[in-house]
């Protein structure tokens, strides 16, 4: 091959237009569905997408459950998603932790965005004012209430911990960047 055909034939690969993705083409063929007047397909596809960018938003939401301490085993909930969809929508994620001894674990849960945890806002951002047990990881408050310990970043991402007594739950809870997390989805 000559040089300039080479030269132009690798110019070409690089401005080439990324292979679409699933999402894309699912956006692509809602497009092409509703200048057809096919409106219910359109819809399908839009949904179809819409699952899997709520998916993928679940993932990055997982990544903010602390790792499993030493000793100990994480299960990711798979399932969570359902879950939400019954609140009436958000992002979540879940994790189990067993010990490997096989004793007792615990359960921590983000939910984001969910039209429950605006709901709960309030109760929550007043708990120390109506006499409830309060428990700081860092600058995040916690209430501690029945074995469970809830708090709330940024007024839209609630994290529960249960399964374990206040030590071991505080412990866990450290592992959590609430920094970071307060920017989810932003």
């Amino acid at each position: 091959m000559k040089p300039v055909a080479l030269a132009l034939l690798c110019l070409s690969l690089t401005t080439a237009p990324a292979v679409a993705d699933e999402i894309t083409d699912a956006l692509d063929a809602a497009r092409s569905a509703y200048e057809e007047g096919d409106i219910q397909y359109a819809i399908e596809e839009l949904d179809f997408a819409k699952q899997r960018l709520a998916a993928m938003k679940a993932e990055v939401l997982e990544k903010f459950l602390p790792p499993a301490p030493d000793g100990w085993t994480r299960t990711l909930e798979p399932d969570i998603g359902s879950a939400m969809g019954m609140m009436g929508g958000g992002t979540g994620a879940e994790a189990d932790y067993t010990p490997e001894d096989g004793g007792a674990g615990y359960t921590i849960t983000l939910m984001a965005d969910s039209p429950m945890v605006s709901a709960m806002a309030a109760m929550i951002s007043n708990a120390g004012l109506m006499g409830a047990q309060i428990e700081r990881v860092g600058r995040q408050k916690f209430i501690v209430q029945d074995g469970e310990m809830t708090g709330l970043v940024d007024n839209r991402i609630l994290i529960k911990a249960n399964g374990a007594d206040v030590e071991t739950l505080l412990a866990a809870l450290e592992g959590i960047d609430y920094r970071a997390l307060g920017r989810f989805g932003q």
